[in-house]
């Protein structure tokens, strides 16, 4: 008894069963996640530290270093890079694919603990870290705007209240706001003022540090009652700082306003964001790994009114950027692509069959296996995404051949004369283990993929695990449900007049077959022609594959464009603002860009960082409204932007899949690695200038920024020595008046604020007023010293020498006059006299010569090592795999020595990996084929026949390729190993028969294949149109999305094509030759002489 015969004869069960599966793979498509790709995150831990107004080497040096140590100890660290800039440093840490994220999170914190000893002192927290991927693209991107409130009110607002709640959402990975900077009470200080009063900027910082306190004051116990003691010790607005005391001279106070100016500001002046033209804060909403996105999306949209009542009604909120849009349409143009393929299969079905009846049995059969499987995919994890999809639409053309296999053997049965019943058991029966070896070494094609490592492997696995789950239930369902069928719903076909359709299409099969019969015939009569072909097409691999251009992955068109601004690296942050909102104009204005934002100063983005860049993120317009590609647009804009001078905005699509590596103004990353700076740096711009010139490459430039001017001090030591001034002194002076520094927290209930001091603006705008800082030799303390100053240049205070009990009372007439008219918590905060006696005000020119020289802007490492890395894209019709070699080629023609060492880093270096793996990927596929087939057929030479097929596959994928002008990518690749598995089922069903044929008949080999071919032409021709017609709306897609199915459709299609031609004839040719072989083996084996001596 056959596999099969238990379910034909309980037609209600295996009914039962079968709606079963649909049922569940119907609850299961409803519930299953939507993504624009399988979860292929990079593990990587992005750690941040600032050290306000430090300088990019100070920060590499004192920061960037230590943490480095301590990180690159831990285990499973892929590669480590880190960018330091001005009071800032970032290290991203990426880990192997398969590390868990939370384990490497754990270790991170451990490692900046243990450096937290190795760090400045003066650095205010902790560095921070947070679990990001590389490769993700924002999904949403709000933007704040308001005609009546500040920009700082718009990030407090964005930052405190709307990111928080945003990132609370599910499916919320990361809210980053950009474009801004948070409210904080700016002191800006006149070093002229400063210097009348006898005050140094020491004094003021100890002075502001003092006035603002929020400390824990107790209670009292009073009977039966408890107070709570308050006091107005916290100064919040600027208004609260403007009265402070600061010092006394001649008896009058010095108040902070007598020696500058007391603002409600921000704390970096130097951010700007830009929405359409106006000033704007950016909310970038990034997705959790793994999660939903449109599920996420939604959530986010919905929660939006209420997040808006929640803030101030000045404050309008716009959706600029949202890639659900693009995601949507994209994953909306597979599934009608899925139906297309699915209603071109069952039309050839029909057109073979020419019976509605018939025809039914393979359309329920490709429908449970598709729907059955969304139930396996949801207990699997995984979600509806491009590659699940397009897994689903090509096994449209796999699920379909075991059933047209199963069910032309019965149908030709019934045409013999047998009862349906008869025919459904005898038919099922005789093909069984043709169907079962046509999936097993199909199955056996995907388990090369599924043992693949890295981020090609892990993208890869969800689309072999899908198509490998859709043929294991299509081999159930065509050895139950499809023979039942047979057995109920053709009965009664038999002997039926057909009309004239069915007696057309018929003669056209019947002359196919004669115009087969004749041409295979002369094939048998030639062998030695039809092997040399085969030799022929063989060889050709070998060539083709050379010459094809190759890629990573096809450039996706997603509807958004990301850009970094690189301007002069001496360019000040007044003419960056201009030269930002030039650049975002123009993008604005191109009649394919729907929306344009830009920030500079900070934030997400390759242009994040350094003050010379900036970021730009711009959404193009639907695709049908645009009609040009998102490379196109870039292309024209590329011409536009260079109208304005001092700063380069490049463009680049994004893309769902990504290869991390650093953020870069281009695609594509070169990363020099050097032992010093200066011969990095000399490197670097002798291989850009290269690079600039070769036609394979465009919008090359590096991150090299070692041009910014650099205002320099020479400290004469003896001179600050004899003056009794420290270098700690000069530095603190020189950090107060120009870093921006941050002198006190103000707390409040939702956030904490700071207090800023520096000069006033007019003295940061040239170096030549270095010279107006004065260094007190005070310290910042209540000096009661009687000293007089009678050193040239130097300043005495004109106050009259105190004793230490004035300085008491100097004391309390300044915390008198500060609590003057203060109640409750509006009064003004209390302090100590800072400076109320002789000191010495001592100016820098005193103690330094100036000058002016060159300094880095940033300073990059990877792996500990300094590091420059080269970014490229590749203009239209250039493939990765020239663009590699001609970096390589002009690396070895401008002889670069060797301790400057380049790697590719990002999608390149992926490309580089997967170009390495792609010949041991071929040869596992036809390992585990031929191990599969010997094991089914107890055979050696048998799974030889049927692996002669796959040259011609190859052959005409490759020139398909060719043909479209499309790379051979690893899309493109895996339609080559989807081919070894589809070309080999001819084989398969010829061979099947051939050996029955022999084994009971008695037929001799070239009687038992000729009979074969001519009976299973039929069939052959039924699954080879399937599979070919299945690929076909992959090819002619134009939707979103399309162009990363292209390839996978185009070698499918042209491997079957020039397959289905030579395969009818060599495989019997070869069958031929290696039966002979095999008898020839045989009796060479019998007719070895014996081994004993004479």
């Amino acid at each position: 008894m056959s596999l099969s015969s238990p379910f034909v004869r309980r037609p209600v069960a295996t009914t039962l069963l079968t709606f079963g599966l649909v049922a569940a793979g119907v609850v299961a498509f409803f519930k299953l996640p939507v993504s624009p790709l399988p979860d292929v995150d990079i593990p990587t831990i992005s750690v941040q530290a600032t050290l306000p107004g430090a300088s990019p080497e100070d920060v590499a040096t004192t920061v960037a270093s230590p943490l480095e140590r301590h990180l690159g100890q831990i285990a499973d660290v892929t590669e480590m890079t880190s960018s330091s800039s001005l009071g800032s440093a970032r290290i991203n840490l990426q880990f192997g694919i398969n590390r868990n994220i939370n384990g490497a999170a754990r270790d991170v914190q451990a490692a900046i603990n243990a450096s937290r000893a190795d760090l400045p002192t003066a650095l205010r927290s902790n560095p921070t870290y947070r679990k990001f991927n590389p490769a993700s693209a924002p999904i949403l991107i709000y933007t704040l705007t308001s005609n009546t409130l500040t920009p700082a009110e718009l990030y407090d607002a964005a930052s405190t209240v709307l990111a928080q709640k945003l990132s609370q959402v599910e499916g919320v990975g990361e809210v980053s706001v950009s474009g801004g900077s948070l409210p904080a009470v700016r002191v800006e200080l006149t070093p002229q003022a400063l210097y009348k009063y006898g005050i140094g900027l020491e004094d003021i910082r100890a002075a502001l540090g003092s006035a603002n306190a929020h400390s824990p004051k107790g209670g009292i116990d009073a009977g039966d009652q408890r107070y709570q003691i308050y006091s107005n010790d916290q100064a919040t607005k600027a208004a609260d700082y403007k009265p402070l005391v600061v010092a006394y001279r001649n008896g009058a106070a010095v108040r902070l306003t007598d020696v500058g100016e007391v603002l409600d500001s921000v704390e970096n002046l130097r951010n700007l964001g830009l929405s359409n033209g106006k000033l704007a804060v950016m909310m970038i909403v990034y997705r959790q790994p793994g999660s939903n996105i449109i599920g996420m999306v939604d959530r986010v949209k919905s929660l939006m009114p209420q997040l808006r009542a929640s803030v101030s009604p000045a404050i309008d909120i716009n959706l600029a950027v949202d890639r659900s849009i693009t995601i949507r349409a994209s994953l909306r143009d597979v599934e009608i692509t899925l139906i297309i393929a699915v209603i071109l299969v069952i039309l050839v079905v029909f057109a073979f069959l020419r019976s509605g009846r018939a025809t039914l049995v393979p359309v329920v059969a490709v429908s449970v296996s598709l729907i059955a499987t969304f139930a396996v995919m949801y207990l699997l994890g995984y979600s509806l995404n491009i590659f699940s999809l397009m897994a689903l639409t090509v096994a449209t053309g796999f699920v379909v051949d075991d059933a047209i296999v199963v069910l032309e053997n019965i149908s030709r049965h019934l045409d013999a004369g047998k009862s349906a019943l008869e025919a459904a058991l005898e038919g099922a029966r005789e093909v069984g283990f043709t169907v079962l070896s046509m999936s097993v070494s199909l199955i056996a094609v995907f388990v090369p993929i599924l043992l693949m490592g890295g981020l090609v492997g892990r993208l890869f696995r969800e689309f072999a695990v899908t198509i490998t789950v859709a043929i294991v239930i299509s081999l159930v369902v065509s050895l139950t449900t499809t023979p039942m069928m047979c057995a109920v719903l053709l009965r009664g076909e038999r002997g039926r007049p057909h009309g004239r359709v069915y007696r057309v299409s018929e003669r056209i099969f019947e002359a196919m077959l004669s115009g087969y019969r004749r041409t295979l015939t002369v094939a048998l009569r030639h062998p030695r022609s039809v092997m040399l072909a085969l030799a022929t097409v063989l060889g050709l691999n070998f060539y083709l594959y050379g010459v094809v251009p190759k890629g990573f992955v096809p450039q996706q068109d997603t509807g958004l464009l990301v850009g970094s601004i690189q301007a002069d690296q001496s360019i000040s942050f007044q003419l960056m603002q201009r030269k930002l909102t030039q650049l975002v104009g123009i993008v604005r204005d191109d009649p394919a860009v729907d929306t344009a934002v830009g920030f500079t100063g900070g934030g997400v983005g390759p242009g994040g960082g350094s003050t010379n860049s900036g970021t730009v993120f711009v959404s193009l317009k639907p695709l049908r409204d645009r009609k040009l590609s998102a490379d196109q647009v870039i292309g024209r804009l590329r011409s536009k932007l260079t109208a304005v001078p001092g700063a380069t905005l490049f463009l680049q699509a994004v893309g769902d899949l990504g290869g991390g590596g650093r953020s870069s103004s281009a695609q594509y990353q070169y990363t020099l690695q050097g032992s010093t700076f200066e011969e990095l740096n000399e490197w670097t711009q002798k291989i850009v200038a290269a690079l600039q010139t070769a036609p394979a490459l465009v919008d090359v430039s590096s991150d090299q920024q070692d041009k910014g001017l650099q205002a320099n001090l020479v400290i004469d030591r003896d001179a600050a020595a004899r003056l009794g001034i420290t270098i700690s002194q000069i530095d603190n002076t020189l950090y107060d008046a120009f870093g921006q520094r941050q002198v006190s927290t103000i707390y409040v209930a939702r956030n904490q604020y700071h207090v800023i001091m520096e000069v006033a603006p007019e003295y940061w705008q040239n170096p030549q007023t270095l010279k107006d800082v004065y260094v007190s030799t005070s310290g910042g303390s209540a000096s009661g010293s009687q000293t007089t100053n009678a050193v040239p240049g130097t300043v005495v205070s004109s106050a009259n020498a105190e004793s230490v009990n004035s300085v008491a009372a100097s004391a309390v007439r300044n915390l008198a006059t500060n609590s003057i008219g203060a109640t409750g918590k509006s009064g003004s905060s209390t302090g100590t006299a800072v400076s109320t006696s002789e000191e010495r005000m001592i100016p820098l020119s005193s103690v330094a010569r100036f000058g002016q020289g060159q300094t880095l802007l940033v300073v990059n490492h990877q792996d500990g090592l300094v590091a420059n890395t080269i970014s490229f894209n590749l203009p239209p019709g250039v493939s990765l795999s020239t663009a590699v070699a001609t970096i390589e080629a002009t690396m070895r023609r401008i002889e670069v020595p060797r301790t400057v060492v380049g790697s590719f880093a990002g999608a390149a270096k992926y490309f580089q990996e997967s170009m390495s793996s792609e010949p041991f990927l071929v040869l596992g596929a036809l390992a585990t084929i031929y191990i599969s087939l010997g094991m089914l057929y107890e055979s050696f030479v048998h799974p030889l026949t049927i692996l002669s097929t796959l040259p011609s596959a190859g052959v005409g994928a490759i020139l398909a390729l060719m043909l479209f002008h499309t790379e051979f990518d690893i899309i493109a690749m895996i339609g080559v190993i989807l081919l070894v598995g589809i070309v080999k089922k001819n084989a398969i069903m010829m061979i099947d028969f051939a050996l029955d044929a022999e084994r009971l008949r008695g037929l001799s080999p070239a009687d038992a294949i000729y009979e074969a071919c001519l009976l299973r032409f039929r069939p052959i021709m039924m699954t080879t149109m399937a599979s070919l017609l299945g690929a076909v709306p992959l090819i002619v897609g134009m939707g979103e999305g399309s162009e990363f199915r292209q390839p996978l459709g185009i070698a499918i299609a042209g491997g079957l094509v020039l397959s289905q031609i030579l395969t009818l004839y060599t495989t019997p040719v070869v069958y031929l030759y290696l039966d002979r072989f095999r008898h020839w083996s045989r009796r060479l084996r019998r007719g070895r002489p014996s081994m004993r001596p004479n």
